[in-house]
């Protein structure tokens, strides 16, 4: 069998990254080798995100450098686009990207073998048929694509796929389907492998994480799920991402609250407060309804973190209601907030709603309210100042100071502690001595 080589550039959130991994174990099966440079390769994948206007502008400009490579251009080298992106936008593309050889939907990752043998197949065979792009001088440098080794530290493993929620502004149920868990020993195979590669913290995510074993026979729920994880593999750590506020039950409490590797951390996307615009958004929920809510995962779990996601000039917000989002920010125990202006998506119900919230008042309000989470949120860290945390070493800057993360520091999105001492991988006690915005000190 010919050499062939193949490099994924990978775009968007944690599930992608997935599903670029379990697209690169299939491919090293059937014999291929993943390249370390995407400019060598004899194929690359582009696996795209698509949720907003400005994740597609981003896959699209990558894209057109990709195939600005001179290798590319000149044949040797085919271009697969697949994800979010010929998800939500299908054969529109083909007329719009002639560069690319093959379009590869969420849908039909599996078949990734066998596209990327008819790439291969169409470019040795010299019938590729694509638009010769005229180079610039820079774009043959190496581009920067996720790394082929595993990280050693931690792992996102995919516990369902798709959404059954249809929330105005969202295109994900569109993209990947309906929701469908994956089953449980399919998950216990998965986290058993990255632990026995070496892994110490495993990051459980979905669409909707809190309705995993809903759909399947017997059902379940996720706190059977970690229950049963925890105890399996109990120095590895677990953290679930992506809980809608009615998948925090009493019963995941109490399965959280049961484990200490299970990270005390709480990933809810609130959206907004305003009981007028959550019904718009197709949401459910009030300002008073999340109190309670946050009240309930600090009594069942004192030491806990939440992070969520708001959204700023969603359709018909008047200045009054972001003033209500703002206030509730302020007084709620929220560390760590992602904020994005509302993105008009075309085929969402949002975009038909009267009330559209001129551009610049979008900005500017998102604006206003990520800065005022950067000042109460990093004001909350400082409570851990003076207490031991456990700290999962990473690994070491140039000056050799050891860096990391705690229970309450999800990898990518939050920040890291700075202080300890352990090899990369070591989970080690570290006394909090001082913050600087999301980052921890300690020694």
């Amino acid at each position: 069998m010919a050499h062939r080589t193949i490099a994924f550039i990978t775009l968007g959130c944690a599930k992608n990254e997935v599903d670029s991994r379990d697209m690169k174990d299939r491919l090293r099966e059937a014999g291929w080798e993943l390249a370390d440079e995407a400019d060598k390769a004899d194929v690359i994948v582009i696996n795209t995100c698509a949720f907003i206007e400005e994740a597609c502008s981003e896959s699209i400009d990558t894209i057109l450098d990709v195939a600005s490579l001179s290798r590319v251009s000149e044949g040797e080298c085919a271009i697969i686009v697949a994800g979010c992106l010929p998800s939500r936008y299908g054969e529109d593309l083909a007329d719009s990207l002639p560069e690319i050889s093959f379009f590869l939907p969420v849908a039909n990752e599996e078949s990734i073998v066998e596209t990327a043998e008819r790439a291969y197949r169409k470019i040795k065979d010299a019938k590729r048929n694509v638009a010769v792009i005229e180079e610039d001088d820079d774009r043959d440098e190496p581009l920067a694509f996720d790394p082929l080794a595993q990280d050693p530290v931690f792992a996102y493993v995919k516990i369902a796929d798709g959404c059954d929620r249809r929330c105005s502004y969202c295109t994900i149920p569109s993209i990947r389907g309906p929701y469908q868990s994956l089953p449980r020993e399919d998950i216990f195979a998965t986290v058993k492998n990255h632990v026995d590669s070496g892994v110490r913290e495993i990051v459980l995510i979905a669409q909707d994480s809190g309705r995993w074993g809903i759909d399947l026979l017997p059902k379940s729920d996720l706190s059977d799920l970690l229950n049963e994880l925890a105890e399996a593999f109990s120095s590895t750590w677990f953290r679930v991402m992506y809980l809608q506020p009615e998948g925090v039950t009493d019963k995941l409490l109490s399965a959280m609250a049961a484990h200490p590797n299970i990270c005390p951390y709480f990933a809810i996307p609130l959206q907004h407060v305003n009981p007028g615009i959550l019904r718009n958004m197709h949401r459910s929920g009030s300002r008073e309804e999340f109190h309670a809510l946050f009240n309930r995962i600090f009594k069942a779990l004192p030491s806990a973190v939440v992070r969520t996601t708001l959204i700023a000039g969603f359709p018909g917000e008047t200045e009054e209601q972001f003033l209500e989002l703002c206030d509730f920010l302020k007084e709620e125990p929220i560390d760590y907030a992602g904020v994005f202006p509302y993105s008009r998506e075309e085929g969402t119900d949002a975009s038909a709603l009267g009330g559209q919230v001129d551009e610049d008042i979008k900005i500017e309000r998102a604006n206003e309210l990520r800065t005022l989470a950067d000042e109460v949120c990093a004001l909350r860290l400082r409570r851990f100042i003076g207490h031991p945390e456990y700290v999962l070493i990473e690994g070491r800057e140039l000056e050799g100071i050891c860096y990391g993360r705690t229970m309450r520091q999800a990898p990518e999105v939050d920040g890291v502690t700075f202080g300890g001492c352990g090899e990369t991988g070591e989970i080690v006690e570290v006394l909090i001595t001082d913050t600087l915005l999301y980052d921890m000190e300690g020694e």
